[in-house]
């Protein structure tokens, strides 16, 4: 078994100390999620553990032949590469082989009858079934498929910022590593790539260490916890559900025991202030005990402030925003067609869909940030709108945070009617006073932009538009938000792919189907996947039977027009092959009712819905190879 060992792992910056004697061991086949507050330093930590130079200090033990494959929060590809080059950039042989024959595969599709291209794409096809590379070759055009990248000779340079972030995770993923260390890898994914990928690394034979916000897919992939507080690493047995069980408990327990050490303390500094002057044995005694509480509370955690978001509104009419005829074309690439909606006072509405089908867009045309076509989109007079858009907007990285802070205004009210200055703000968002004097280029990417949401928040908005506000943002600061948003008396529209996150937020949905094609769903996010994935299921079992159908009328049509017979071995196999696929239909069928069963949890939901998949793959096997041997019957 090999495993990875890290010891006495430090980090400072200036005077601020980010974790100190970090200790840790990763054994094959963990799954590891990493949770802490931004800026605690999970990103360094995992950067650490790749390039160990860039920490204080830190010891790294491992096999030499131990190999690691890091996907950074912000992938370094070569711009001018194609996206075939930048995925198979590895420096083994079969890496570089499959790297060359797409390539000669590129020229040759361009320009077939020429022979210096003809040989050479012959000879690196001979070097392929050499090599046995074409399983690689499968697998990874597989997982780029399900990452939704298709252009395999498009240049990185040409891609948008989520497309190169899919790339590098393909990059990563093909590594065959020992240990995949994957920084926020959810990110720029909708959902039907992060369910694969789910999947991926619950059965990935390596080790997996990981930060991410998307708490179900925390919950369904980690078989450990690891938080990053207090500057150490607390370990927790098991996934996200069992980290807050585990989590909870310790903090009651912490409380009640430091409760009664206080106590006790205060009656020992009572007990050392009456003067006793005798100095027996009991007494002695008492006295070093004292001294053992002073240093134990001393030296205790200090004591985290909860971050809170008691900002007040503004008040809302009942209209917000009416949506007439609305039409907006890029191109070919249709984004709104004679699309009308009314949005009132109150809505919660989750928007989703694929890739590139137009939800920025749509909140872009909604804030008036980008004209339409045709059609108009009427705003409430009292609407007050705060946009927290997916980059941050108009942050100088040279301003300190309190100046940025007090740029955007002098401070807003809470619920109780008070107002807080700027400094105040900060600190309910856990910016101490050290960190509110840093220079903003000083901060995590994810500081920024919990600043940038305070920035946002701190114009008393009582309309939100929410650009997938889960990307870069702890798991912390989106349980207060949600809570927030949940007590919210204004309008909330969010474009997110994050189920968790839409679950407890969004109380109907607009889905982008791409070209213009909107729409609407009064179910929740996970209810409304469960649904598309049952229709996908339903429609693939139809398109079996009618290809199961089409076979039978071809193999009727070859027993007439031709005499050529199976082997006696082909026939065996063939007259098995029907009653195989017939109880495959059976299994398929009993697991699509424990779906629908409304009594079966979560976990349960998608242990059925692995195993749907694996007998769906199965079923088509078995239909191609009867396929293939009935033409011969």
């Amino acid at each position: 078994m090999k495993t990875l060992n890290i010891t006495n792992a430090s980090k400072t910056f200036g005077e601020r100390t980010l974790f100190t004697d970090v200790t840790f061991t990763i054994n094959e086949g963990d799954r590891i999620g990493l949770l802490g507050l931004n800026g605690t330093g999970k990103t360094t930590l995992l950067d650490g553990i790749v390039h160990p130079n860039n920490l204080n200090t830190i010891e790294v033990d491992k096999p030499k032949d131990f190999k690691i494959s890091y996907l950074k929060q912000q992938p370094d590809l070569d711009a001018k590469s194609s996206v075939i080059d930048a995925v198979f950039n590895g420096s083994g042989e079969k890496f570089q082989l499959i790297r060359q024959y797409e390539n000669s595969l590129a020229k040759f599709n361009i320009n077939s009858t020429d022979k210096k291209i003809q040989n050479e794409f012959f000879k690196l096809q001979e070097k392929m079934n050499a090599a046995e590379a074409w399983q690689m070759e499968s697998d990874v055009k597989s997982i780029l498929n399900k990452l939704g990248i298709t252009e395999l000779d498009k240049k990185i340079g040409e891609l948008s910022g989520g497309q190169q972030r899919r790339v590098a995770l393909a990059q990563t993923l093909i590594s065959e590593a020992n240990l995949l260390i994957l920084d926020e890898p959810t990110n720029h994914l909708d959902y039907e790539a992060i369910d694969w990928l789910q999947t991926y690394l619950s059965k990935y034979k390596g080790s997996v260490l990981f930060v991410t916000h998307d708490r179900y897919f925390l919950n369904e992939v980690a078989t450990r916890i690891f938080e990053l507080e207090n500057r150490n690493v607390t370990e927790y047995d098991g996934n996200y559900e069992k980290y807050l069980q585990q989590k909870a408990a310790n903090e009651e327990i912490y409380a009640s025991v430091q409760h009664h050490k206080t106590q006790l303390y205060k009656q020992e500094l009572n007990w050392m202030r009456a003067g006793v002057k005798a100095r027996g044995t009991k007494q002695q005694a008492r006295k070093d005990r004292f001294t053992d509480l002073k240093e134990d509370l001393q030296n205790k955690p200090e004591a985290q402030k909860e971050m809170s978001i008691d900002i007040a509104q503004q008040r809302l009419g009942n209209d917000v925003f009416d949506i007439k005829d609305a039409s907006l074309k890029f191109g070919k690439h249709i984004i709104l067609k004679d699309f009308s909606y009314l949005v009132s006072r109150g809505d919660r509405i989750g928007i989703t869909g694929a890739n590139g089908s137009g939800k920025t867009t749509f909140l872009n045309t909604i804030a008036h940030q980008l004209p339409l076509d045709s059609g108009e989109v009427k705003t409430g007079q009292t609407v007050r709108l705060g946009y927290y858009t997916q980059h941050t907007e108009d942050m100088d990285p040279d301003k300190r945070v309190i100046r940025y802070l007090e740029s955007i205004g002098q401070g807003a009210r809470n619920t109780d009617g008070n107002q807080m200055s700027a400094s105040q703000m900060l600190d309910t968002f856990k910016f101490d006073h050290q960190m509110q004097g840093s220079f903003i280029r000083e901060l995590s990417g994810g500081e920024k932009r919990r600043l940038y949401l305070l920035a946002i928040l701190m114009n008393q908005p009582n309309v939100l538009l929410l650009d997938e506000p889960t990307n870069n943002l702890d798991i912390e600061t989106l349980t207060i938000l949600e809570n927030y948003l949940t007590n919210f008396k204004g309008t909330v529209l969010a474009v997110s792919h994050d189920r968790y996150f839409l679950d407890k937020v969004a109380h109907k949905l607009l889905i982008f189907d791409g070209q213009g094609e909107i729409e609407e769903s009064y179910d929740s996010y996970s209810g409304y996947l469960k649904e598309a994935s049952e229709k996908k299921q339903a429609q693939h079992h139809e398109d079996k039977i009618q290809k199961h159908e089409e076979v039978k009328e071809k193999t009727e049509q070859k027993k007439t027009e031709t005499k050529k017979k199976l082997t006696y071995a082909e026939q065996i196999e063939f007259d098995k092959l029907e009653p195989k696929i017939e109880k495959l239909d059976d299994e398929i069928a009993s697991l699509k009712k424990e779906l629908n069963d409304a009594s079966n949890d979560y976990e349960k939901l998608m242990d059925f819905q692995r195993q749907l998949d694996e007998k769906n793959q199965e079923s088509d096997k078995l239909m191609d190879r009867w396929e293939y041997l009935g033409q011969f019957i």
